[in-house]
C-alpha cells in the first residue's frame, strides 16, 4: 500500500562505471497488510530476516568505488529474491526453526501478490541498471553482498568470507586469490554456501545466463554487525575489487 516502501533502492544510478553492485537481503521490512508475518519482530532482526551488515557494506563500497548498486527492502522471509520463483523456500513456511504463519498455505494469488509487487521490481531493477551500463558502452560486471550466520545447526563456521561462484570464474577465482593473500582471513571457496546447489537466483539469471561477469560474496555477520566492522569491510573490497575489474 501507500504506506509501505518501494521495494528497491537503487543508489548512484548515474554513476559512469561498469560495477553493478547488488543486494538481495539488505532489508527487513514486511507488508503492512501482512501483520508482520504473525512472528515475534525480534525474529526478523535475526539472520533469518535479513542478511545483518550486508547493505552497509554495499553502500560503503557505492561511496568509495563511485559504483550503482540495486537493494532488496522487504524480508527474505516475505519474499526471498535470490530464489527461483518456483523454490520451494521462496516464501518459507519455517526458517532456522522459526515457523512463519503468514506463509503457511499460502493461496496461488497471495503467491503472484507478492511475486509482482516485490520480487519482480527488484529484478526488473537489476535488469535496467545492467542494460544502463551497456547504453554508456561498457560491459557490466555484477557483484552480489550477502552475510552468514556466524554458527547454523550448532556448527560454528570458521570462514571470515566465501567466495560464491557456478560456472564463470572470471572475477570469482581472482577474488578467491585476492582474500587468501591477505592473510589474515579464512577463505571459503563455494563455503559456507555453495552457488551450485541451484539455488541461487540472482547471479545465474543477471549473470551467467546474462553473459556478465559475476562474483557472489559472503561475508560473516559478526564481522559486519556494526557500523565499523561495515566499513572496514567496505574499505578491503573496494581495495581489492578494482584490480580485479581492471583485469578483464
Amino acid at each position: 500500500t501507500a504506506a509501505d516502501p518501494a521495494p528497491v533502492r537503487i543508489l548512484n544510478q548515474d554513476s559512469p562505471g561498469a560495477l553493478l553492485l547488488v543486494c538481495d537481503h539488505a532489508g527487513k521490512a514486511v507488508p503492512t497488510a501482512l501483520h508482520g508475518l504473525g512472528i515475534p519482530p525480534a525474529e526478523l532482526d535475526r539472520h533469518i530476516g535479513w542478511d545483518i551488515g550486508a547493505a552497509a557494506v554495499t553502500e560503503g563500497l557505492v561511496r568509495r568505488l563511485n559504483a550503482r548498486a540495486v537493494l532488496s527492502v522487504y524480508s527474505r522471509l516475505v519474499v526471498d529474491c535470490n530464489r527461483w520463483p518456483d523454490s520451494p523456500t521462496l516464501m518459507p513456511g519455517i526458517s532456522d526453526g522459526t515457523p512463519v504463519p503468514a506463509n503457511q498455505d499460502l493461496s496461488e494469488t497471495a503467491r503472484t501478490l507478492r511475486m509482482e509487487a516485490l520480487y519482480q521490481p527488484y529484478h526488473d531493477a537489476i535488469a535496467r541498471e545492467r542494460s544502463r551500463i551497456r547504453a554508456q558502452g561498457q560491459r557490466p560486471v555484477l557483484v552480489s553482498i550477502h552475510s552468514f550466520t556466524p554458527q547454523m545447526n550448532g556448527f560454528q563456521r570458521p570462514w571470515h568470507v566465501g567466495v560464491l561462484w557456478n560456472r564463470d570464474g572470471r572475477v570469482a577465482l581472482p577474488m578467491l586469490a585476492a582474500l587468501r593473500a591477505e592473510g589474515d582471513l579464512t577463505v571459503g571457496d563455494n563455503e559456507p554456501y555453495s552457488a551450485r546447489t541451484g539455488t541461487d537466483f540472482t547471479i545465474v539469471h543477471h549473470g551467467e545466463e546474462a553473459g556478465v561477469p559475476v562474483l557472489m560474496l559472503e561475508i560473516r555477520q559478526d564481522l559486519i554487525a556494526d557500523q565499523a566492522g561495515a566499513e572496514a569491510w567496505a574499505d578491503r573490497l573496494a581495495r581489492l575489487l578494482p584490480p580485479l575489474l581492471d583485469s578483464l
